[in-house]
């Protein structure tokens, strides 16, 4: 007989790796658990702050994982990219940089 798995084993978990872009193209690698509310409080654009300088707020690329340990590889990889390599990520599947968080 198998012991029962822990209780957070048996909850599902989702956490997305996404980039974000200005109106000029500047871009912004994050990971999280919830990304309503992350880009949300990115478009909120709190004074000091990295997308908030650079008018950060446009949804262009997302990736989910189930592993947190996962999603941070990937977004630690991403970080390590030159600038082109993530434009190319992008354009493969949204050409025209739409947000993706806008539903229009």
């Amino acid at each position: 007989m198998t012991a029962p798995a822990p209780y957070w084993a048996m909850r599902s978990y989702h956490f997305w790796v996404y980039i974000l872009s200005s109106r000029f193209r500047t871009l912004y690698v994050g990971v999280t658990n919830d990304l309503e509310r992350r880009v949300a409080e990115h478009r909120m654009r709190t004074p000091g702050s990295f997308c908030g300088r650079y008018r950060i707020d446009r949804l262009v690329h997302v990736e989910e994982f189930a592993d947190i340990r996962d999603a941070l590889r990937r977004e630690k990889q991403l970080k390590g990219w030159r600038r082109e390599r993530k434009v190319a990520l992008i354009e493969t599947a949204d050409p025209e940089w739409k947000d993706l968080a806008d539903p229009n």
